[in-house]
């Protein structure tokens, strides 16, 4: 970077071989004709090459200045489409909606297209983070989080129930069986998802097995790739039932057993404090709370 031009000299260099002359482009650019005529020529000082032809009317690219000017063009149209992108009208009225990769995949994309139907004129941006922070972020209008739903921001509703099940392959599933004798088969097999290490130790305890039974297996960050790696044959996994849904639909995985754990768990939207300023971002808070819950 310490060896690019200054950027003022760059935009002198494209407005003076748009307008070819050093005048017009002074004008454009709000300077004096000397002024673009001095950066210019500091432009070509530090370049160690002439860009233009002085002509006795104006001026004209020379070979190196012709070669030059459609990277420095497209380079000015880049960093202009990134800055409205970014900065622009558009990014104050969208609606910006983080969530846990798995449900963002697996509950919220194949249902986004109803509320993109049904107000077309609500820009929506969706990011996924595993871990959302415990405080409000300003530039996150709705936080998708996994938990007990006890946060200290206000607007805070349940979208899914809090209850996870015991999924497996198809043709690795253990032969239904007594809950405690099927869990202790299947426990040396068991994919662990990154917060979620706590459901194995509440299963056994829950049908009177010793908690370190369920062993470590293979540990994973996310029930999205839990649920790939029991599809593959990998191990089973005790997943957010919500969540594992589509997986079971499609057959992919199955329950091999009457194998659910109620617990305190679920997923939350939680409505920051910049998102309750935002009439869009309340609408579509409630539009994603009457999808899941009416």
């Amino acid at each position: 970077m310490k060896s690019l031009p200054p950027l003022a000299w760059l935009r002198s260099f494209e407005a003076a071989a748009r307008h070819g002359g050093f005048a017009a482009a002074a004008e454009e650019l709000g300077l004096t004709p000397a002024a673009v005529s001095q950066q210019i020529r500091a432009l070509e000082a530090r370049l160690g090459f002439p860009l233009f032809r002085r002509l006795p009317r104006g001026v004209a690219l020379n070979e190196m200045g012709q070669a030059y000017l459609p990277s420095v063009r497209r380079a000015f149209e880049e960093l202009s489409t990134a800055t409205a992108g970014l900065f622009g009208p558009g990014r104050a009225e969208m609606v910006v909606v983080r969530a846990p990769p798995s449900f963002a995949a697996l509950r919220l994309a194949p249902v986004l297209g109803r509320f993109r139907e049904a107000r077309p004129d609500v820009p929506l941006r969706l990011s996924t983070s595993i871990w959302a922070e415990a405080s409000d972020d300003d530039r996150v209008d709705i936080d998708i989080r996994y938990g007990d739903g006890r946060w200290a921001a206000p607007g805070s509703h349940r979208l899914t129930e809090p209850v996870s099940c015991l999924v497996a392959a198809p043709g690795g599933a253990p032969a239904p069986g007594e809950p405690a004798a099927l869990l202790k088969a299947v426990a040396p097999r068991a994919i662990h998802v990154a917060g979620c290490e706590s459901l194995w130790h509440l299963a056994a305890r829950r049908f009177g097995l010793d908690p370190g039974a369920t062993g470590t297996g293979l540990g994973v960050d996310s029930s999205l790739v839990a649920l790939e790696m029991v599809a593959a044959g990998l191990g089973v996994a005790l997943i957010a039932r919500d969540l594992a849904q589509p997986y079971l639909e499609a057959g992919r995985v199955v329950c091999p057993g009457p194998i659910e754990i109620a617990h305190d768990e679920a997923h939350y939207a939680v409505l920051t404090e910049a998102g309750r300023t935002r009439p869009k971002a309340c609408l579509f808070r409630d539009w994603l709370v009457a999808e899941f819950t009416g």
